[in-house]
């Protein structure tokens, strides 16, 4: 397979996915090569391949007589993928704590919270921004934690709806609270980057994981909120049992 190829299917595995928890498919539904091949404009084999792919990340499973289904997601589903992203990210604070060498390896994690920091959150305009200086964040304590193993596990891991540090797109700003969330969210990064820089490893992943669980607070604000949570990429594939939703507080 050439580099073009390769490039070709990583777009359409984009597309799809994009697709999928824009919420154009329900859960339990069937998805059919052809029209997939007239929606997308491309040819049947880089389909395939990118329904195999979102299959091997867990967003879509193999039908009894051939081709796959949309995945649904229970509540308790989200809560475990929301605890695993904690202890994974826990792991890259601790490793990145343990293998920092030089105090300017913390320069481009201080740079993304400054700007952070100079972001009115309350904006919807710019909170877009926002989440993109976050997921840079995120991805640069992984960065810094020196290990391709925890990498490749959590890119998998985030390719599931609510896993990833900006779960909550387009905005949770209309959720109650959001404001004192964010704060706390900033005071998270603050003393992760103070943790880091001292060599404090362990009371860096407790951090990380604590700071995870902002997401599952945000997710179970939107589930009392039916057409909150349907805006929300995903949201539509969740399936909110009212029992579970109370026994999950």
């Amino acid at each position: 397979m050439t580099r073009e190829d390769s490039s070709h299917i990583g777009q359409t595995v984009l597309r799809l996915r994009e697709i999928i928890l824009k919420g154009n498919f329900q859960a339990g539904e069937r998805i059919s090569e052809l029209p997939l091949v007239a929606a997308l404009g491309v040819s049947r084999t880089p389909i395939r391949l990118a329904l195999e792919r979102l299959a091997h990340e867990g967003l879509l499973e193999p039908y009894p007589t051939g081709g796959f289904i949309v995945r649904g997601f229970t509540l308790n589903d989200v809560w475990d993928s929301i605890e695993i992203r904690g202890t994974l990210e826990g792991m890259a604070a601790r490793l990145a704590a343990e293998r920092l060498t030089s105090a300017a390896d913390l320069d481009v994690l201080r740079s993304n919270q400054d700007e952070m920091d100079g972001i009115d959150q309350a904006s919807a305009d710019l909170f877009p921004l926002y989440l993109e200086l976050n997921d840079a964040f995120h991805a640069e304590i992984v960065r810094l934690a020196k290990s391709p193993m925890l990498r490749t596990a959590l890119d998998r891991l985030f390719c599931l709806p609510f896993a990833g540090p900006s779960a909550l797109v387009p905005s949770p700003l209309k959720l109650p609270d959001a404001s004192e969330r964010f704060r706390i969210g900033s005071e998270h990064h603050h003393l992760l980057i103070d943790a880091i820089a001292r060599g404090h490893a362990s009371f860096a992943e407790s951090l990380a994981r604590e700071h995870s669980r902002l997401t599952r607070r945000h997710l179970e604000l939107a589930v009392d909120d039916k057409d909150f949570l349907a805006s929300v990429p995903g949201g539509t594939l969740i399936t909110v049992d009212s029992d579970l939703s109370r026994n999950s507080e």
